[in-house]
């Protein structure tokens, strides 16, 4: 079987699927240059990503696809699962060859796929816009750190942009090295070089506004007088608020 390699972005995989129609070259698999190791077995060849080409792509999915499924497609991209890749480039092929519409056809084990992960990134997503708790800086930014399970953080822009548009902050995914700064106007990625400390600890306690502490514990005792310790029930509160999540929750924590 032949295998396309791809660099792992969303203008790559569509641009796979441009060189398929174009190469025609029978049944293969996609994977990202992430995970791939030559084989001895079978043929590789190497996408080279042209977005002028991954935007005709887009746009001819975008008409076979019903109005739910572009956000569906992109998000199940940002679970960044090589099966995933592999999916949706052979959905994309599925659709292509079908009638628009042919995304409803949950029979078609590559539409299931798809549509699994995609309520798995929904789910991340809704997450972090609960869970996020922004730390005010000396310079004036609301900052905030995140290690989501999928890369949600262009998922969450609008959300945030919408929600907290009079104040400049920052979003940092700490696994990805990337973040979202907002500058009261748009929303940009950016990427930074020093190493974030989600403890906050001494060494960057001088980076914290001087009352972000203050904050901090009223913020507490709030969580604290509305808590009922009758109705404490950990396993619900565990499954709506994971473990994982809690080194990011100011009523979790201390400074």
């Amino acid at each position: 079987m032949q295998t396309y390699v791809f660099d792992g972005t969303f203008d790559g995989l569509l641009t796979a699927v441009f060189a398929y129609f174009e190469r025609k070259p029978g049944p293969l698999r996609l994977i990202s240059t992430a995970t791939y190791q030559p084989c001895l077995l079978g043929t590789e060849w190497l996408v080279q990503t042209e977005t002028a080409k991954a935007a005709r792509v887009w746009a001819g999915l975008q008409k076979r696809l019903t109005a739910d499924w572009p956000l569906k497609y992109y998000a199940a991209f940002l679970s960044e699962s090589e099966d995933a890749f592999d999916h949706l480039f052979q959905l994309a092929i599925y659709l292509f060859q079908q009638e628009t519409g042919a995304c409803m056809n949950f029979g078609n084990p590559h539409v299931l796929f798809i549509d699994q992960v995609y309520h798995k990134v929904h789910r991340e997503k809704h997450r972090m816009e609960a869970f996020i708790r922004f730390r005010h800086t000396k310079d004036g930014i609301y900052y905030a750190l995140v290690r989501p399970d999928f890369n949600v953080l262009p998922l969450i822009a609008q959300h945030f942009k919408d929600r907290y548009a009079v104040q400049q902050w920052l979003i940092y995914d700490e696994k990805r090295r990337y973040g979202l700064f907002y500058d009261l106007d748009t929303v940009a990625e950016i990427s930074l070089e020093f190493e974030p400390d989600a403890a906050g600890n001494a060494s960057t306690a001088a980076v914290w506004d001087a009352d972000e502490a203050l904050y901090s514990t009223l913020w507490k005792d709030y969580f604290k007088n509305a808590n009922i310790p009758a109705r404490n029930n950990p396993k619900l509160h565990l499954r709506h608020v994971p473990r994982r999540y809690w080194r990011y929750l100011t009523e979790k924590n201390s400074f």
